[in-house]
């Protein structure tokens, strides 16, 4: 008898390592919480204040893009432009939009006819781009963030 609770004894006394509890460490969840982040999506599109009403997620994103080829149609057709050529192109500006708000224009790809044309087409741009309402940044799970898009504009001149 005594060699049975010799041997449950040692047994009980060994096995105790099976009961170890392994802490994880914060940087060990960041880690494995990083690999299933989605960084090319947002929670939020960046927004004026004119897409408040907005509901849905592409409504809101429509919205914004719909607000910046307008203010950017109006500057255009405001100035007096005459072209010795029609023009019919499509630019696309890449732009930068900081936690902040603040949009920064990265690239212009601009044809080099419609440039010779329109020499000053990247200041009038610039300038409606200045123009812009307060601009809320994309938000990522509650955290405001950096986003860039490419921006398509269509310019038809006769």
């Amino acid at each position: 008898m005594k060699q049975g609770y010799f041997i449950l004894a040692f047994l009980v006394l060994t096995s105790c390592n099976y009961f170890d509890v392994k802490k994880t460490s914060s940087e060990a969840i960041l880690n494995e919480e990083l690999k299933t982040f989605t960084w090319n999506e947002v929670d939020e599109y960046p927004s004026f204040t004119i897409c408040d009403n907005e509901i849905s997620k592409e409504g809101k994103k429509r919205c914004f893009q719909n607000t910046l080829i307008e203010a950017i149609s109006k500057n255009i057709q405001a100035d007096t432009i005459v072209v010795s050529q029609n023009i019919k192109d499509t630019l696309l500006i890449k732009f930068q939009i900081s936690e902040k708000g603040k949009l920064t224009v990265m690239e212009f790809d601009v044809d080099s006819l419609t440039l010779h044309e329109i020499p000053n087409i990247k200041n009038l741009i610039n300038n409606s781009l200045d123009s812009l309402p307060e601009i809320y940044p994309a938000v990522k799970r509650g955290q405001q963030v950096k986003t860039a898009f490419t921006l398509p504009i269509i310019i038809q001149a006769y």
